[in-house]
């Protein structure tokens, strides 16, 4: 049965937050990042649901009660589960849909970029939520293990149409794949086989700096309608590597620059949620280039200077789950 990986512009269903708390690394800047994730889930809840994961909901509920208006708080789901950051996009579900209406819920296994950091309660979150939560449905959601193998959301990007952007630097990395770094052609393959996808396009170039990811897509390229391809500035082997990537149908794509940090924007029904910084005019051309794609929605900008400090931004904090 045919499966694949929708585009992050195929209608959601919800947004997921895993809320910073005093046991994360943000315990030193704790009220600066909660602002910064009470502003996220505004602006989701605002326009679609949202489910947020926090080891005590209530102090959550808490706060959003007393500030967001009832349209928005009527869209909020809790989660009791404790995790041990807050990194939504690479510990939570991957979704696939299938053309039998079923939504299949991969859980991969999540270990902290490599074994980084300690990630054994984030690895749990899926399988609690999954028991909390989608396991009432289970004609339309599906779980499916994919635990012996390491893949975050962050590393991967989706057309919706069987092509997948990544890189090497991520995806063939040791550190990923029990310390021996995998050949393009066999982890191309298993991706393949993993996501219901029919090809693999590989950036070899471009990366952030004290990026702990080890170059995950969403922080330099991503797909949008169009066979379009946002991508951050600042590296000209990665643009020439753009330039040469063709769609199935053997057209170039059009590329729109943004600049660094400013690709981790996250894609909603009717909205478009892009990271803001300290520098005006960048945040000015970052929306601009935004609005120039997604002209069917409405771009707004989040000031997410703060989780800068620890290496991500807005759409690493995120993931969203496509209406199967």
């Amino acid at each position: 049965m045919k499966r694949y990986l929708p585009a992050e512009w195929h209608p959601q269903e919800a947004i997921q937050l895993t809320w910073p708390h005093s046991g994360t690394d943000w315990a030193d800047t704790l009220e600066e990042v909660t602002r910064c994730y009470m502003n996220m889930a505004r602006e989701i809840s605002l326009r679609q649901k949202l489910w947020i994961v926090a080891p005590q909901p209530q102090r959550v509920r808490a706060m959003l009660d007393g500030v967001l208006p009832g349209k928005a708080l009527a869209n909020i789901s809790y989660f009791r589960i404790p995790s041990n950051d807050t990194w939504a996009r690479d510990h939570a579900f991957i979704s696939l849909l299938r053309e039998d209406g079923v939504r299949e819920l991969l859980d991969f296994r999540f270990n902290a970029w490599g074994g980084k950091f300690e990630a054994s309660l984030d690895n749990a979150i899926n399988r609690a939520l999954y028991d909390m939560h989608f396991a009432v449905d289970g004609e339309h959601n599906v779980y499916v293990s994919q635990l012996d193998f390491e893949l975050e959301g962050g590393s991967i990007d989706s057309d919706g149409q069987g092509t997948i952007l990544t890189t090497a630097q991520c995806n063939q990395n040791g550190n990923r794949r029990g310390e021996q770094a995998v050949r393009e052609e066999e982890m191309t393959q298993e991706l393949c086989r993993r996501l219901g996808a029919e090809r693999v396009l590989w950036l070899h170039h471009g990366g952030l700096e004290h990026d702990d990811t080890d170059a995950h897509i969403d922080t330099l390229a991503r797909f949008c309608p169009g066979d379009t391809i946002v991508y951050c500035e600042g590296c000209p082997d990665m643009v020439a590597e753009l330039q040469s990537f063709r769609t199935p149908q053997g057209l170039p794509y059009r590329l729109v620059p943004v600049p660094p940090y400013y690709a981790n924007f996250l894609i909603m029904n009717k909205a478009v949620l892009l990271p803001f910084y300290e520098n005006e005019e960048d945040n000015r051309r970052a929306k601009a280039a935004l609005e120039s794609v997604f002209t069917d929605r409405e771009v707004i900008g989040i000031d997410c200077s703060i989780l800068l400090t620890q290496n991500g931004s807005l759409h690493c904090c995120t993931m969203q789950y496509p209406l199967p």
